[in-house]
């Protein structure tokens, strides 16, 4: 099967080994996403708006791919206030309402940021 590496374009992509998304065969892993636009953090103290920057980001990157939010089977949410989990939950459904890919949440003690207060993850599957 073809290997396609999606990249963002962000330099650290090189500097650490890494792409935004891998797509082997019919199968499409996004990495860790998070709400970060250059240097610039999007929704700074807020975890909603994070989310959903996030998710415009992974939906570009499916698109990169070949592939939509529909094709989401697996979502991975990294939150560092597990006390946010409403405002996040409620931009998640706001992209997966219909779809409902399994999902979990977990909190962690810290992102690469500390403006940051999601990371995201996800699996997707072309049909």
């Amino acid at each position: 099967m073809q290997r396609k590496n999606i990249s963002s374009g962000g330099p650290w992509e090189d500097i650490v080994g890494y792409s935004r998304a891998v797509r082997i065969g019919n199968i499409i892993e996004v990495a860790g996403t998070t709400a970060m636009d250059g240097d610039t953090v999007i929704g700074a103290g807020d975890p909603y708006a994070q989310t959903v920057f996030i998710f415009k980001k992974i939906e570009e990157a499916l698109r990169k791919a070949g592939a939509s939010m529909t094709d989401v089977i697996r979502t991975k949410m990294y939150v560092t206030d597990i006390s946010q989990w409403e405002e996040i939950g409620r931009a998640h459904g706001e992209f997966f309402k219909t779809i409902k890919p399994v999902a979990t949440m977990v909190e962690v003690s810290a992102l690469i940021n500390s403006d940051l207060l999601i990371e995201i993850e996800v699996s997707a599957v072309v049909q």
